[in-house]
């Protein structure tokens, strides 16, 4: 399969330029020509539907996530460090079907540029993605490695798919191991006790945001991924995760939460790991998002990433 097939390119609009030899944009740095795929190191990839929030009875709108994140992250002069990557924008995985067949089409698309060689960042979109995102990267290692920092566990038990039910999928289906799944900075008085019950007993973890605040951030994730032997990991942040005041634009916002620095630094964190395959953001809805600051922020997650990957290659 080509990957081209299943994807749309992305708009030209996107890639900002100011044409200034001395403050080189990531509109101007970014690459999108096919041609240029072979070389990357990095693919970016939007998958621009909400589908699944709205069947979760959640705010419709993360559908334009994606064009947001773009606008935005292409205004960014590009770091030092990241200068020295090759990152290509394979635009958008098509959206049309059900969202089963959306759900199809991404995982194909993720794990042919997975097994291309590439690390993906992909940009939602519905937090629903986590499934065939997180399924792809499955079928590349038996024993995956898998944060969800979300305010939600995202581990509901329902009959058909949506924004809240793709953990629970990957549980069931045995795509990730319990023990291997860490959900991070939830609040457990927006999620069922029930659930939390669930995790318990089938061996997954969970780090409240008020414990991760208490115990430290940095702490826990460095224990976390220096005691694991996974091969790969999978980094799923929903943006809702982030206080209301940092990240309006999301669907299911809350004034507590992480805060913009905090978030920045996870990412960074991420990108420090060399077997860190996906980062995925998702449910940013441009429109509850003041004066693009979830997008902003969106983008600098991205380059914290990019930049620490790029100090480790």
């Amino acid at each position: 399969m080509s990957i081209f097939q299943n994807t749309v390119r992305p708009d030209e609009d996107f890639f900002y330029s100011r044409n200034d030899p001395n403050d080189i944009k990531m509109g101007e740095f970014v690459k999108s020509a096919p041609e240029n795929y072979a070389d990357a190191d990095f693919v970016l990839l939007g998958c621009p539907q909400d589908e699944g929030v709205r069947r979760n009875k959640g705010k419709v709108g993360a559908k334009d996530g994606p064009a947001a994140i773009r606008r935005s992250l292409y205004k960014f002069s590009v770091p030092e460090k990241v200068g020295y990557c090759e990152i290509f924008d394979l635009g958008d995985t098509i959206v049309d079907g059900s969202l089963e067949e959306i759900h199809d089409r991404q995982h194909d698309v993720v794990l042919k540029v997975l097994q291309d060689g590439k690390r993906l960042i992909i940009l939602g979109g519905g937090n629903d993605i986590s499934y065939p995102d997180g399924s792809a990267l499955a079928k590349q290692s038996n024993d995956l490695l898998v944060f969800n920092v979300d305010s939600h566990f995202d581990v509901r038990k329902e009959n058909i798919r949506h924004s809240g039910t793709p953990y629970r999928q990957l549980l069931d289906e045995k795509q990730v191991r319990p023990d291997r799944l860490y959900e991070m900075a939830g609040k457990d008085i927006v999620n069922s006790p029930e659930y939390r019950r669930y995790l318990n007993e089938t061996g997954a973890h969970v780090y409240p945001l008020e414990e991760l605040r208490t115990e430290g951030i940095d702490k826990i994730f460095k224990e976390i991924l220096n005691s694991s032997e996974s091969e790969h990991i999978f980094w799923g942040f929903d943006l809702d995760v982030v206080q209301a005041q940092d990240a309006p634009g999301v669907s299911a916002g809350y004034p507590i939460g992480l805060t913009a620095e905090e978030i920045c630094y996870i990412a960074k964190i991420a990108g420090n790991d060399k077997r860190s395959r996906i980062l995925e953001l998702t449910e940013l809805n441009p429109k509850y998002d003041i004066h693009e600051r979830t997008a902003k922020l969106a983008s600098m997650m991205i380059l914290y990433y990019l930049d620490a990957s790029a100090s480790i290659e």
